[in-house]
């Protein structure tokens, strides 16, 4: 392993076809790095070729990119179904649904297409990276390379070390992070890491406010706006993030913790068993009417 100290990363793989993966791949591509997108399936893989080109024309449109800028971006993008398409990358970025069975399973696929020596890295937001470097043989090389949503304007990247990383591989995607025009923290591997783990107790507690009737939603996003100088207030984000995901977070963290903090408020769980889920089912704690 000696050799990875000089370790480059040029040729980024990302897995999973969401609003992440395109983001992600974005910011890879406009710094300079030959991207091969993957989803399961060779449309939505187009699809995701697809989201990125209408952003990408959007900042050509403001004049933030020129054409030229922009088709030798594309260029460097390509779109794939198939898992050994990855094969010669060196960076694999996987930001699929957030079940650790899935996560694992990809995780030891991966270990056996993706060349000797390569990062394995997962999106995740609050699930333990050990696991999935445990379900490969090469755990020193996978890490946590957490990006926030929208990828290319959130600065943040939060990088996981799990008990079992090497220097080197921390190091490496250190200055794929910076290379990317990123800020990058290093965290150890624990649920929320930096970020969760703070915000969600606080978003927790805005719906345990408004249950007790403290004060009303609107007041609330009011005060936290007004108050913290927060740009939007915490029912606001709550939608935005979506409910499910929300919950999903706290009761990640609550399973790891036990902390009361992280315990879901029943408002929260209730609204996201009536599908009442934020800005993408159209109504949450606030109303997005069509």
């Amino acid at each position: 392993m000696g050799n990875l100290h000089a370790m480059v990363i040029e040729r980024v793989g990302i897995i999973g076809s969401g609003i992440m993966g395109s983001g992600i791949a974005e910011v890879a591509a406009k710094s300079g790095h030959t991207v091969v997108l993957r989803s399961r399936k060779q449309e939505t893989a187009d699809d995701m070729v697809a989201r990125l080109q209408k952003s990408l024309a959007k900042q050509v449109d403001k004049g933030r990119l020129t054409e030229a800028e922009r088709d030798a971006i594309i260029g460097r993008v390509s779109a794939t179904s198939e898992l050994d398409a990855l094969a010669d990358c060196d960076l694999v970025i996987e930001s699929v649904v957030e079940d650790l069975r899935v996560k694992k399973d990809l995780f030891s696929e991966l270990d056996r297409t993706v060349k000797t020596g390569a990062i394995l890295a997962t999106n995740t937001s609050t699930l333990p990276v050990i696991e999935m470097a445990v379900a490969t043989s090469r755990p020193e090389l996978v890490c946590g390379v957490h990006f926030f949503n929208p990828a290319p304007a959130m600065t943040l990247v939060e990088l996981v070390r799990p008990l079992t990383a090497s220097d080197e591989t921390m190091a490496a995607v250190r200055a794929f992070a910076e290379t990317c025009g990123k800020q990058p923290v290093e965290v150890q591997d624990r649920a929320g890491f930096i970020v969760n783990a703070l915000l969600f107790p606080y978003l927790n507690n805005a719906v345990r406010m408004l249950e007790n009737g403290t004060a009303t939603r609107d007041d609330i996003d009011e005060a936290m706006k007004g108050g913290c100088n927060f740009p939007m207030g915490p029912f606001a984000l709550l939608d935005l993030v979506g409910l499910d995901t929300s919950l999903a977070i706290l009761d990640a963290l609550y399973e790891e913790f036990r902390d009361p903090n992280y315990a879901a408020v029943p408002l929260l769980r209730r609204m996201v068993s009536a599908g009442q889920l934020g800005r993408k089912s159209g109504a949450g704690f606030h109303d997005y009417a069509r």
